[in-house]
Formats: structure tokens, C-alpha cells, sequence
């Protein structure tokens, strides 16, 4: 059994590809996570394009790709999508509504993030939106030194996770009015993120905080962020591959 440390509260059982294929983790989430045309999902397309930047050339791996969400939506933009996921029942799912919606340019893999087997310099952009908070932290780093190998030289590596230190996050964690997400084993820091992009070899392109998608609460975000921690509600970071 693995702890999540100090970056995060501790996992009472490991979280890994057996407990997403055996709970109803993908089948019975909320609709803000399982429409795409939600204002969350609209919002998480939003804010993660305007980061990676992809391109009509780009071919383009998403790391824990869930339900599809950016194969989908970046299959009109780019040269070819693939989505990965350790879980049987995420790529199932992706598959199906594959089957719906043919896109040639989109496939999906089960795989290991931190071990897909895809030769070096395959890939001109890896996406890793909403992953890390669900890995503990060798994963974490076996993740980063992956997305770095099969990226080519001047690749761009973009990352879209939750702060830890944002008032619902504290809300969570701590049982107070909302609930703790057991899928969210290891939040980590701006400079743990900074740090293990820099350990694989990263040059770090952007990194900022970005305000939630709630209405209202997120024009106070905007303004606040800067000075109080507890506004901060996701890390975005871009790391380059030196050329």
C-alpha cells in the first residue's frame, strides 16, 4: 500500500487501474464530468487548448484521457490524437463513443502513462490535464520522465491539475460541507510541479494559476489569486522539451 505523503493526504488503498475498472468511478460520475457540453467540461477544453497551443501538425498524446474529452474535442485541430489510460473501463468507454463518432485521427490505448512504449520522439504534445492529483508520487515522476522521452525535440508538455491550497480543495480534504474525492491521492504544489517537470528535463514555457469555472466566484478568483493562495484553484504549467 502506498501513502500519498506530504504533498497530499494519505490513500487508505491503493488507487490504481483495478479500482477504477471494478468501482463505478466512470460510470456513475456526475454530469459536470460525463457531458462534454457542460459548462465544466466546456471550461476545462477552454483553459487547456489556450495552454498546450496545438497545432494542425501536431500529433498529440493525452495522459489519462478519461472519458475522451480531448480526443474529441482537439480532433478537428490536429494531426492525430491518442488517448491513454491504465483503466480498462476509461478506454471501453472512449472506444464506444469512438464507434458513435468515427474520427480517424483519433485511437485509444490502455496503457501505462509512466511506461507506454511508444519509441522516443513520437509525439510533438502530451497533455496531462486533471492527472496528477490521482497518482502517488513515484508515479508522478515515472509519468513526467515518460511524457519528456517519447516528446520530440521543441515538444511541449501541458499540465492541468488542481491546487491543493484552493478553498474547495481545503473544503474536501477536510470533510467540511463537500466531500473528499478517494481518487485524489497526491495534490501537489506549484513547486512540486515546477520541480518535476525540471528533474525530467523540462524547460518550464508558462506557469500560472487559473481561476474555476463557477460563474461569479470565478471573477473573485481573478482578482485574488495573486495575493491569497486560497483563490487559486488549478495549476497550468507548460514545460518544453529543449530543442
Amino acid at each position: 500500500m502506498s501513502e500519498a505523503g506530504g504533498e497530499g493526504r494519505p490513500a487508505e488503498g491503493r488507487i490504481d487501474a483495478a479500482w477504477y475498472d471494478s468501482t463505478d468511478y466512470f460510470d456513475g460520475g456526475t454530469d459536470h464530468l460525463t457531458d462534454m457540453r457542460s459548462r465544466f467540461q466546456r471550461y476545462r477544453v477552454r483553459m487547456v487548448t489556450r495552454l498546450a497551443e496545438p497545432g494542425p501538425s501536431d500529433v498529440v498524446a493525452d495522459f489519462g484521457c478519461g472519458w475522451g474529452t480531448f480526443e474529441f474535442a482537439l480532433a478537428d485541430r490536429v494531426a492525430h490524437v491518442t488517448g491513454i489510460d491504465f483503466s480498462e473501463r476509461s478506454i471501453e468507454l472512449c472506444r464506444e463513443r469512438l464507434a458513435r463518432d468515427p474520427r480517424p485521427n483519433v485511437d485509444f490505448r490502455r496503457l501505462d502513462a509512466g511506461d507506454t512504449g511508444y519509441p522516443e520522439g513520437s509525439f510533438d504534445l502530451v497533455i496531462a490535464a486533471d492527472l496528477y492529483e490521482h497518482v502517488y508520487p513515484e508515479d508522478s515522476a515515472r509519468i513526467t520522465r515518460e511524457a519528456f522521452r517519447i516528446l520530440k525535440p521543441g515538444g511541449r508538455f501541458a499540465v492541468w491539475t488542481p491546487h491543493r491550497g484552493h478553498l474547495l480543495e481545503i473544503l474536501k480534504n477536510n470533510s467540511i460541507l463537500l466531500k473528499p474525492d478517494p481518487a485524489h491521492v497526491d495534490y501537489k504544489s506549484m513547486d512540486r510541479m515546477r520541480s518535476l517537470l525540471g528533474e525530467a528535463g523540462f524547460e518550464i514555457a508558462r506557469a500560472y494559476y487559473a481561476e474555476s469555472h463557477l460563474p461569479g466566484f470565478n471573477v473573485v478568483e481573478r482578482l485574488l489569486q495573486p495575493v491569497l493562495p486560497w483563490f487559486r484553484r488549478r495549476i497550468a504549467l507548460l514545460g518544453r522539451k529543449p530543442a
